[in-house]
């Protein structure tokens, strides 16, 4: 196996959090696997979430921690994000840090369009992982919400700049998990981790 470069964001805004756990885990089995790994905390950046601005003509400057996360994401070869779903959504925070960060000419190029009129993603060549933790249950998240939250993350996120197949991986029940569960959600991950996948 080829040893790769991976970026993992921990998209919690917490401190202490289930999020923070998995990413831990499996930035620790990717790097006894051989594999060179970064690890990003959400709750350790400070940067304003809130772009402001109706369109791209004016861009507030990038901290220098959303610049960070941006050279962090080129970088890699894979990237992995950990994040709870929120009333249907991601939290407000990690929102804000795609809003601020994820900018035509650095991560999609307006100029260049597809058929469809689609900008060109500036960061192809990469392959995510999302691991999602929620207390919505598999079968309710397909049938009700249709999936909602995990094609905006699949397709009109990681996909729209270029990082794909973004594999999604939805472990349910994470506020009162029954006896076993979070060891097995930490095998898998431990997995994941190991593959680079």
């Amino acid at each position: 196996m080829n040893p790769k470069r991976i970026y993992i964001l921990n998209g919690h805004p917490a401190e202490n959090s289930l999020n923070r756990t998995l990413a831990e885990v499996y930035c620790e089995a990717a790097r006894e696997a051989g594999h060179e790994v970064r690890l990003t905390h959400l709750h350790d950046l400070t940067f304003d979430p809130d772009y402001g601005f109706g369109g791209y003509e004016n861009q507030k400057p990038l901290e220098a921690v959303l610049e960070k996360v941006l050279e962090d994401i080129e970088w890699s070869e894979h990237m992995v994000l950990t994040t709870p779903m929120w009333w249907g959504g991601l939290p407000a925070k990690l929102k804000g840090l795609f809003d601020r960060a994820f900018l035509p000419g650095r991560t999609f190029n307006t100029r260049e369009t597809d058929w469809m009129g689609m900008p060109t993603p500036m960061l192809s060549g990469r392959t995510g992982r999302v691991i999602m933790t929620s207390d919505t249950p598999g079968w309710f998240m397909r049938w009700v919400y249709h999936n909602a939250m995990l094609r905006q993350l699949r397709n009109q996120i990681l996909g729209f700049v270029g990082i794909k197949p973004a594999r999604i991986t939805h472990f349910s029940g994470a506020s009162q998990p029954k006896p076993g569960t979070i060891e097995r959600w930490i095998n898998k991950v431990q997995e994941f981790g190991i593959a680079a996948a």
